[in-house]
């Protein structure tokens, strides 16, 4: 199966959308077809030995469409698109600006005389004085409003006659029928003046000139939507400093090889994901992590691109190209993410499909239940445009993808990266949070716990571990280097033929021939060593989960090092807040019962398993989504299998490709309340969502009724096409500022549920 990203052109409405994920569908060898009416893409998954990319666009164009197969590509797109999308919003305001200047002229001429009677008026357009005079002024500025607004026509008559009606089409159909209804009645007015207070003129510009302002609107909404791909994309510089055989160069930062060598001064942004081969500087990485401290990196340290160099200069070996970096990832994540669509939002799109026929349907059955019942032609038509006009796709078909292009957006702007719709509906609904302890509840970096001394004093017995193990790369031996003071290392070697026995310790010779070791319970009994006298401490490092290494002089033990995982300051606020949440917390770990238990103690979760392999995990995954949804939350690494199986897989402090690739969520900074924010901006997101759909149903249900007469059939007033076309414009655009409103949530647990 292959996935391929497509580019649609002509899609102005949620009728849009579903007549081209219609008629995609249909092919024999697509699995599965989404289009995204805010992105204007399509998502699809197709067998590629039955359907091409030829096919594909073919079958688009057919239904009215263009379509063009995306290529990702990190250094056009941020400039390029953005400032298309920014000059097409600045054409739209002018000509806006246009047509709702005609439209006031038009309102002044027609609606104020009705209301002001003395309002004055110039004379040889006045409708009692010159009615002729007045319905050629009229058709003048109808017309030119009308062309202004031109696009409505040519695509709304064109998605006509592909037989996939749109909202243009209704617009198209119910401004034309008043305008040519008036074109006629201004041939009749010079043999019946009377007829110039049966013009419609007024009706059709100022739908027109108010859906274009509502469409404008909405544009400009819907840029804010997609801002936080935007900010992403632009954090990549466009050039970089090359060092080479040629000296120091700028160069554009595309052309960047691995292996280039590049210089990155204080305050510049890092163009390509390396490491620091010379230098050490604090390095921020909040646009990508969401972490506001800078880290402190020096040789050796990975370095990522988008992140910005605060202090010193730094060298920089190149080790991804730019369309690789975790960066370009990040983006491609989020941008699938937003492209997918939520299951909430499936009914809305079934009705979407079938909504403007439906609506053309009522308007004519409409029209013909006032036209039998005697009623005027011109009662007729308004009745006939106004039921065109209300009616709103759109707000139907926006309610869910703006709500998650915003949802999404924030998200990441958190560091907190969400792959679909789907999961982010899923989070909201999760019963079970099952939480691996090595590197997610714990920080996975082992520090020293407990000195105990059997000879000697404390002091002695660092100053001999750290002899031995400062040339180590375990674990262990770092932390035991950390934690020796600097006036205990000495410049002289203490310890002298120092090597290693891999799984079991280290062993040296001191200056005068004495025989240090350094190692696990099995690395001194081999050597003869006692450990009796040690019982005590090893079975309290036992219970707790600590790991030990003991430390020898020729036959005799000095003492001996424990070491603990320390758990993350935030994982006991994120177990309180998940609980209050009603959400059951399980405790995952390889380590024996008695360490997980304590560990479990100490954060207030009851259930908890130990000696769990990272094969058993997806069994005990399925235990648990017997009682509901699942999120797993792991290292994305050796986890794979559990976030896999689970509902929703989430992967914390990790920005590694094998995380972006298999992770359903990915966090990408340290902070565990992350996974709490994700769940609250599912909650908050799906919130949102609804209240959109329920906005854009119940004016769809209530200004259908209404403008077909319903009201005034029980003597209630009938209801103007202007009024119905301002009311349609304006219902899509609540629906993106609803959804913008989700860019002013925090992650505090008081604004989010």
């Amino acid at each position: 199966m292959k996935n391929e990203v497509y580019e649609i052109e002509g899609m102005t409405c949620a009728a849009c959308s579903s007549a081209v994920e219609r008629v995609i569908r249909k092919l024999n060898g697509v699995e599965n077809a989404q289009v995204n009416l805010i992105t204007k893409k399509l998502i699809i998954k197709y067998d590629d030995t039955k359907v091409t990319p030829e096919i594909i666009i073919s079958k688009v164009k057919r239904a009215g469409f263009q379509a063009k197969l995306e290529v990702f590509d990190q250094d056009k797109k941020p400039k390029e698109v953005h400032q298309k999308n920014s000059n097409d919003i600045k054409r739209r305001k002018q000509t806006v600006i246009a047509a709702v200047v005609f439209m006031a002229l038009m309102l002044y001429l027609t609606m104020l005389p009705m209301f002001f009677p003395s309002a004055p008026t110039p004379r040889l357009v006045d409708r009692k004085v010159y009615p002729v005079n007045h319905a050629i002024i009229q058709l003048l500025l109808t017309t030119y409003v009308l062309f202004l607004g031109r696009r409505f026509y040519t695509r709304g008559f064109h998605a006509l006659l592909k037989r996939n009606p749109n909202m243009d089409s209704l617009i198209a159909l119910g401004s034309g029928s008043a305008y040519l209804y008036s074109v006629v009645i201004t041939f009749l007015i010079v043999d019946y003046p009377h007829l110039v207070y049966q013009l419609y003129f007024e009706s059709a510009a100022v739908v027109v000139a108010l859906v274009m302002l509502g469409k404008y609107l909405e544009a400009k909404s819907n840029e804010k939507t997609t801002d936080s791909i935007r900010r992403l994309m632009e954090l990549a510089p466009e050039t970089a400093f090359l060092e080479d055989k040629q000296g120091l160069r700028e160069v554009p930062a595309e052309s960047l090889k691995i292996g280039d060598i590049i210089l990155v001064s204080p305050g510049m942004r890092i163009a390509a994901d390396g490491i620091i081969i010379k230098g050490h500087s604090a390095i921020d990485e909040s646009m990508l992590t969401g972490e506001s401290m800078p880290r402190e990196k020096g040789t050796g340290s990975q370095v990522y691109c988008g992140s910005v160099n605060t202090s010193g200069l730094l060298h920089i070996q190149v080790q991804k190209m730019r369309q690789d970096t975790i960066l370009s990832s990040i983006v491609r994540f989020v941008e699938e993410a937003q492209g997918k669509k939520a299951p909430i939002s499936k009914l809305a799109d079934q009705i979407s499909g079938v909504f403007v026929p439906i609506v053309i349907v009522i308007a004519l059955i409409s029209a013909a239940f006032w036209a039998f019942s005697g009623k005027s032609t011109a009662f007729v038509l308004q009745v006939f445009v106004s039921v065109m006009v209300i009616a709103c796709p759109c707000a139907m078909g926006l309610a869910t993808p703006t709500a998650i292009l915003v949802g999404t957006g924030v998200g990441a702007k958190h560091g907190i990266l969400v792959r679909s719709g789907e999961t982010l509906e899923k989070m909201g609904k999760v019963k079970t949070v099952l939480l691996d302890k090595t590197g997610t509840l714990t920080r996975g970096i082992p520090t020293v716990d407990t000195i105990w001394v059997n000879h000697g004093t404390e002091a002695d017995l660092l100053k001999i571990a750290y002899h031995l193990e400062q040339a180590s790369e375990h674990p262990l031996a770092k932390a035991v280097v950390r934690r020796t003071p600097s006036e205990l290392i000495g410049v002289d070697d203490y310890i002298v033929n120092v090597q290693e026995t891999p799984g079991r310790g280290m062993g040296g010779s001191g200056l005068k021939g004495e025989k240090y070791l350094l190692g696990n319970q099995n690395h001194l009994l081999e050597a003869g060593i006692d450990l009796s006298i040690a019982q005590t401490f090893l079975n309290d490092a036992s219970v707790q989960g600590h790991s030990i290494v003991l430390i020898s002089k020729d036959d005799t033990l000095l003492g001996g090092i424990s070491f603990s995982d320390p758990l993350r300051e935030e994982a006991f606020k994120l177990i309180g807040n998940l609980q209050q949440k009603n959400i059951k917390t399980v405790l995952l770990s390889g380590d024996r019962v008695e360490a997980v238990k304590t560990i479990a103690n100490k954060l207030g979760i009851s259930a908890y398993h130990s000696g769990v392999l990272p094969e058993d995990k997806a069994a005990i995954v399925e235990k648990y989504q017997t009682d509901g949804m699942v999120m797993m939350v792991g290292d994305g690494i050796n986890d794979a299998p559990a976030l896999a199986l689970a509902d929703v897989g989430c992967a914390v402090g990790s920005g590694t490709d094998i995380a972006i690739e298999t992770a359903d969520v990915v966090i990408m900074n340290s902070n565990m309340m992350n996974v709490a924010h994700a769940i609250q901006l599912s909650r908050a997101t799906i919130r949102n969502i609804k209240q959109n759909l329920a906005w854009a149903f119940i004016y769809n249900i209530i200004g259908i009724p209404v403008a077909a007469g319903v009201l005034y059939l029980f003597g209630g007033p009938l209801l103007n096409p202007m009024l119905g076309g301002l009311a349609m414009s304006l219902s899509s655009f609540s629906v993106i500022s609803n959804a913008l409103r989700l860019n002013k949530q925090k992650f505090d647990g008081e604004d989010l549920p």
